[in-house]
């Protein structure tokens, strides 16, 4: 590749940079990444709020059996939770 070229390419590439810049393409991009990583991180927040809400539920079904000395009870809760993470 010629000099010539290679300074041309050069001179497109930094115009292209300052254009950005000026017309904030560049942050446009950085907002797109912000967004996209903030959507990711809400959804963690559901995935956990569900697993969450499903420990209480089994928490919830436990007290009773064990307040009424249900040991049948509690183990088949216990087994069925096992099967929901697996």
């Amino acid at each position: 590749m010629s000099e010539k070229v290679r300074r041309s390419g050069k001179g497109v590439a930094d115009g292209v940079a300052r254009f950005r810049a000026r017309s904030g393409l560049g942050e446009v991009a950085e907002l797109r990444a912000r967004v996209e990583e903030l959507e990711a991180e809400v959804q963690e927040c559901r995935k956990l709020n569900l697993r969450l809400a499903e420990l209480t539920d089994l928490v919830t079904e436990l007290l009773v059996p064990i307040s009424q000395s249900d040991p049948a009870r509690v183990d088949e809760l216990l087994e069925r939770y096992s099967r929901s993470l697996g």
